[in-house]
């Protein structure tokens, strides 16, 4: 029997990092359907300017504050009313082979692909589960089932966001508290500048991961890759032994799509505002 279709309409959400790209197609795809959208990003005069066009509420919100980011999820309690969903979206991709990599944007990696969601995961959970009603929706990456060359740090980040949403998701069972894991191919926005295309890897748009992230509100489940060919491939290559899966990566360029633009032109500017989006943590107030 198919899943009852769940009505998001009058649902309170709350995107992070949704100014622009994944989380701000979310929150139009969202609004579209009735919810009460709340976007928390660092830029705020852009995510007031995306919550204006669809008359949706911003409020500032830099995830690697973790009191400031308790008081934000407080705020949105109060202004709009108890938290039906949290999309932990906010994030970075700074790409360089290890060695080339300086310890700060180690730490900026960890804080906000990482650390941010455990924290806003856990923040939710203490919300939601005394309701008997929530979900968590946490943006991985399909980086966070493989391993690519030029962005080891990104793709632990990636590994770790889904193993943490499979033990919340075990941890919640029962509960009515549910959470989604979306694996994403690359996405077409800042964040992808400078990369090529691969063989079968072929790159989504925001509206695409908006429109999977829609679903698996409407009809919950736990795995969502786009596209959704990913899971397909991602189990054909966990069954070949690792020379073999490791040859047609090769073969089909994955190993390359991230490696290439380690040291592109192209990404110098969303480089550079990779390198300024963790200010809690430049500034010592992460705690």
């Amino acid at each position: 029997m198919a899943k009852r279709e769940r009505s998001l309409a009058g649902k309170v959400v709350v995107i992070t990092g949704a100014a622009q790209g994944i989380g701000a197609s979310t929150a139009t795809a969202l609004s579209r359907l009735g919810a009460k959208v709340v976007i928390g990003d660092l830029d705020q005069v852009l995510a007031e300017k995306t919550a204006a066009e669809l008359g949706a509420e911003a409020l500032p919100l830099d995830v690697t504050d973790t009191k400031g980011f308790t008081g934000f999820l407080d705020e949105v309690e109060r202004r709009v009313g108890p938290i039906d969903v949290l999309i932990n979206n906010a994030g970075i991709m700074p790409l360089a082979p290890l060695d080339e990599e300086d310890d700060a944007a180690t730490r900026r990696l960890l804080e906000i692909n990482l650390h941010a969601v455990i924290h806003g995961t856990r923040e939710a959970v203490k919300r939601m589960r005394p309701r008997g009603t929530g979900h968590i929706v946490n943006i991985a990456s399909m980086a966070g089932k493989a391993g690519f060359p030029g962005a080891a740090t990104y793709c632990a980040t990636k590994h770790a966001v889904v193993g943490l949403s499979e033990s919340v998701h075990l941890e919640l069972h029962g509960t009515g508290v549910l959470v989604s894991c979306v694996m994403p191919a690359v996405v077409r926005t800042e964040l992808a500048s400078g990369l090529g295309e691969a063989k079968f890897f072929k790159s989504v748009q925001p509206e695409d991961v908006a429109q999977a992230i829609v679903d698996a509100l409407r009809r919950p489940k736990f795995d969502v890759f786009v596209p959704a060919s990913l899971d397909a491939m991602g189990r054909i290559t966990r069954l070949l032994p690792r020379r073999l899966g490791e040859g047609l990566l090769r073969a089909l360029g994955g190993d390359k799509i991230l490696a290439s633009a380690t040291h592109s032109s192209a990404r110098a500017e969303y480089e550079s505002r990779a390198a300024r989006s963790a200010p809690a943590v430049e500034n010592g107030t992460d705690s």
